[in-house]
């Protein structure tokens, strides 16, 4: 049976994670992100809990409160106690929003529940073998740390008892060192699938830090998914105008230049890190390419489909584009992928992200899939 102190904080996490779930929507589009602690766990704003508090009923019922004495009379009849204070009373509402203490998986199952994610099926690619360290048997050496004390105790009462040196009315056991026992670890082998997220973004002057934004709010809370479905994860970080490069995160979400669009400078450059680094019977593959749908020309757009086809496309669990609204972008790329693949190709996610309200709706289309 559950301690009453473990039930009732199980009812408080309950209630927490049903307060977040009921504002994700606002936390999203509000750009407002969960922080890391380590990248186990995240702390999450929300709104105060309110306690319950006793409700007084009419004075003419009596009860508490109601013996004699005046408004400002001190309670233990001390003179020079009770009396009102000085100042005015505050007109703004208390602040009463809180931080609390979530797990990765705890956080994606929150996500998973809103927008009814199923489980990732890997793409029938070779797992990676790990091992881990079960303390499922007992031993006779180890070090103290793993004593196990019951058993020690009982192999020594075993002795006494067989040696006839055990004394039912004085029953004291000393354990000798022949007698010790000690929890062993047993290797286990497990199968785990690896993943790699590989993001691409056009930083032309087209796509504005409000459309950055989108697109870090997004990969965000598709990260925090796709590290729940695999035990490990890598994320390469790839940005472009008419060239690209591959930058650390920090510089993929402020960089911002002036000139043209190829989008096939960026995945190209996919192309080439899938190659180098990553064997796809290994890894679970995951591109996303985010952009406003201009480039540069027909031309580059039949090489970029090129390099799709043959390249990314069966190399990867799915290949995801997202079109964030701009007031300059044409989004014309979206329609040569849709023109191309089509709404229902199983290997090509496509998504139109209108602003930050659409985030929620744009990650189920990615990921609504399982692949």
């Amino acid at each position: 049976m559950n301690h009453p102190v473990k039930q009732d904080h199980s009812r408080f996490r309950k209630i927490i994670k049903g307060r977040i779930r009921d504002n994700l929507k606002k936390y999203v589009s509000g750009g407002e992100m969960p922080i890391s602690k380590g990248g186990k766990t995240f702390k999450v704003p929300m709104p105060q809990i309110e306690t319950p508090r006793f409700k007084f009923g009419d004075k003419q019922q009596g009860g508490s409160g109601q013996g004699e004495g005046e408004p400002g009379d001190p309670v233990d009849g001390q003179p020079g106690e009770g009396q009102p204070g000085e100042g005015e009373a505050g007109e703004g509402e208390g602040n009463k929003e809180l931080e609390v203490e979530l797990s990765i998986d705890e956080l994606a199952a929150i996500l998973g529940d809103e927008l009814e994610l199923p489980k990732i099926e890997p793409k029938g690619k070779k797992s990676l073998e790990s091992i881990t360290n079960k303390y499922t048997s007992i031993g006779t050496v180890g070090p103290n740390s793993l004593r196990h004390y019951k058993r020690s105790f009982r192999e020594a009462l075993k002795r006494q008892v067989a040696s006839g040196t055990y004394d039912a009315s004085n029953p004291v056991i000393i354990p000798q060192k022949s007698d010790m026992r000690y929890r062993a670890a047993s290797p286990v082998i497990t199968h785990e699938n690896s993943a790699v997220v590989i993001y691409m973004m056009d930083v032309s002057g087209s796509m504005g830090d409000e459309q950055k934004e989108v697109v870090r709010t997004e990969s965000f809370w598709i990260n925090l998914w796709l590290k729940s479905q695999y035990k490990d994860i890598e994320i390469r970080y790839i940005i472009h105008d008419a060239t690209a490069k591959e930058v650390e995160e920090e510089v993929f979400f402020k960089t911002r230049e002036s000139g043209g669009t190829l989008i096939s400078s960026a995945f190209k450059l996919c192309r080439d890190i899938i190659e180098s680094d990553y064997n796809s019977s290994e890894w679970n593959i995951y591109p996303f390419h985010f952009s406003d749908g201009d480039n540069w020309s027909t031309d580059d757009t039949k090489l970029c489909l090129d390099i799709l086809d043959n390249d990314i496309i069966p190399n990867s669990n799915v290949f995801c584009y997202g079109q964030v609204e701009s007031r300059y972008g044409s989004g014309q790329f979206y329609k040569d992928l849709n023109t191309k693949y089509g709404a229902e190709n199983e290997d090509v996610i496509l998504s139109k992200i209108k602003n930050k309200d659409a985030i929620l709706d744009s990650i189920k289309e990615f990921l609504g899939k399982g692949k």
